[in-house]
């Protein structure tokens, strides 16, 4: 999702072969899904190799299919798996039925709208109860950042009676037949069982109304964000792997680049 990228991470996007790279200075993270085929490992190898030319190179990231067989025994792995649900969604279990019934009674949702202080206090509420990564913590803090550039995003908020929110989800709909669960937080004080299956079934039904035949729902990330994916009917449809490795001699492989450099 190029807007997202672009405005939470201040890379540039460019294209490598047939995979979108996202650069800076000295660092490159590739994102190895072909367009052509999101499972083409050779395609992606291809796209990992114009990358590794690129002058001044000093750290690459290749999230895939596969490890990138370019990727030294050094490299720092991380494995998970994408899920997605087909739109319109089949109707989730009698439990989750039950939950979004309960949590309908008690909140109202808001269709879009603007970031206030409110979610902004939500986000770092969950910032503040957790131990992330910095770069992590750096995505979450430029989300009001993301959903003002992006004219394809969905911001979506569940409010108590008394206008206290509750939970919020936000969705991307650029892609012409996928739409993206991005982000979702909710207040354990407050929030009723349910409230972010609510959320999730309003960006569903946001993704019918605009035509989308599928959502993806992420990663799995860990067993509790697995299971909620699970429970809708999420099914696992494209490994994640990230392979992340500094480059040992950046002279060299600037050198090596000017060398053997040819358009992507």
């Amino acid at each position: 999702v190029i807007p997202y990228v672009c405005a939470v991470s201040d890379l540039k996007p460019r294209m490598l072969g047939p995979c979108v790279g996202y650069e800076r200075e000295g660092e490159v993270v590739l994102v190895g899904y072909p367009l052509h085929d999101p499972k083409d490992k050779g395609a992606m190898a291809e796209a990992v190799s114009l990358a590794l030319r690129l002058p001044g190179l000093r750290r690459i990231t290749v999230i895939g299919p596969a490890r990138p067989p370019q990727a030294p025994k050094s490299a720092a792995i991380e494995e998970d798996w994408y899920y997605s649900l087909p739109v319109p969604a089949s109707p989730p279990g009698q439990k989750t039925r039950n939950l979004l019934r309960r949590a309908g009674r008690e909140l109202t949702v808001e269709r879009g709208g603007a970031w206030g202080e409110d979610h902004a206090a939500l986000v770092q509420r969950y910032l503040n109860e957790r131990s992330l990564a910095a770069g992590i913590r750096h995505i979450y803090k430029r989300l009001p950042r993301y959903l003002a550039e992006s004219s394809s995003s969905l911001l979506v908020s569940a409010r108590l009676a008394d206008g206290r929110l509750a939970a919020l989800s936000v969705g991307e709909y650029a892609s012409l037949a996928t739409a993206f669960y991005m982000f979702s937080f909710r207040d354990p004080g407050i929030a009723p069982p349910g409230a972010t299956d609510l959320l999730l079934a309003q960006l569903l039904e946001e993704a019918s109304e605009r035509g989308h035949t599928k959502m993806n729902l992420g990663l799995a990330v860990n067993e509790g964000i697995g299971f909620f994916k699970r429970k809708w009917g999420a099914v696992p449809f494209l490994p994640y792997v990230q392979a992340t490795w500094e480059i040992a001699s950046p002279g060299i492989s600037t050198v090596l680049a000017s060398l053997f450099r040819r358009r992507s």
